[in-house]
């Protein structure tokens, strides 16, 4: 008899062991909800039910102004405001902020909280670090190709706006942390206001003006080793352009908002982007909400394994 309870524990002990070496998956979002998702009519109630629907683990949002910790709170979430410690969490001043359904870590700060922060995340007991961005959109043209430019001097033109300034200054803060992913896992996701060069590539020459253009603001992010996970899961942008910005009867479609990530415990499983013009229905999960943003939404699930 004992020996067939120690032979009953051992086999329990292996499947504890198997359940909890098992990857887990969690999903995370990255939303621009424009001035507080306060421009039209109840857009915080719609920008609650949006973030239900779709119900992500972990939410990097930008233009918060206000109202994520109400978005927070009402949903159940965890808050982070990318913010000096002290300051008061419905501040309408501040832009980045972060959810999480899992506990937080250690801060990330930086001297640049109005478009790069951050905070550790503990899932499944291994710590995650996530920064939430936003860079300014100038220089912007609504159709580059056109501008009569060749890609070399679209570069140049690129860098010379704010953007290219605001990327200079936090840049560092973004190698420190991509240098250390073989021990703590990088998630960096917000609105880049640029396009990507993933989109800007052989296949789409015909769509651009027969341009290649390897735009600065996201290929720094590839030649520190991290990985668009929407463009991982999509690869071809002819037939998945993921975009996240569109202004109507205009030709201006654009994918300027992302998940980044570095590490290799980490592998993204699937990537969706949801877009409609502010104000109008967006229908997910077969239902319709107004929406109250300008920006579109990125989602991307991930795995992680120990």
């Amino acid at each position: 008899m004992l020996r067939i309870c120690i032979i009953y524990v051992f086999m329990l002990l292996l499947v504890g062991c198997k359940i909890n070496s098992s990857p887990l998956k969690f999903k995370v979002m990255v939303w621009n909800i424009l001035h507080g998702a306060n421009d039209i009519p109840d857009g915080i109630e719609h920008a609650i039910e949006i973030i239900k629907t779709i119900n992500p683990d972990v939410i990097l949002m930008i233009e918060t102004y206000g109202s994520g910790k109400k978005i927070a709170d009402a949903l159940g979430y965890n808050f982070h405001l990318i913010a000096p410690e002290g300051t008061l969490l419905d501040n309408k001043e501040i832009n980045l902020s972060i959810f999480s359904k899992f506990p937080f870590g250690d801060r990330i700060d930086t001297d640049y909280p109005f478009y790069l922060g951050g905070r550790e995340i503990i899932i499944a007991d291994q710590r995650i670090r996530f920064c939430t961005n936003w860079f300014h959109y100038l220089p912007w043209n609504d159709s580059p190709e056109t501008m009569g430019l060749t890609s070399e001097e679209l570069l140049d033109w690129e860098k010379t706006g704010p953007r290219f300034e605001m990327i200079q200054k936090v840049l560092p803060y973004v190698k420190h942390y991509a240098s250390q992913t073989d021990s703590i896992p990088l998630i960096v996701g917000g609105d880049f206001n640029s396009p990507s060069h993933l989109d800007w590539g052989l296949e789409t020459k015909s769509r651009h003006n027969k341009l290649i253009v390897p735009w600065y603001s996201t290929r720094l992010l590839e030649d520190l080793g991290m990985i668009d996970s929407y463009r991982t899961v999509h690869p071809n942008p002819l037939t998945h352009p993921g975009i996240t910005w569109d202004t109507k009867e205009q030709k201006d479609e654009h994918r300027i908002d992302y998940i980044y990530f570095k590490g290799n415990s980490l592998k993204a499983l699937k990537s969706d982007s949801y877009k409609t013009f502010l104000g109008d229905s967006l229908t997910i999960n077969n239902r319709k909400i107004p929406y109250p943003s300008d920006h579109g939404i990125v989602v991307t699930t991930f795995q992680l394994e120990k």
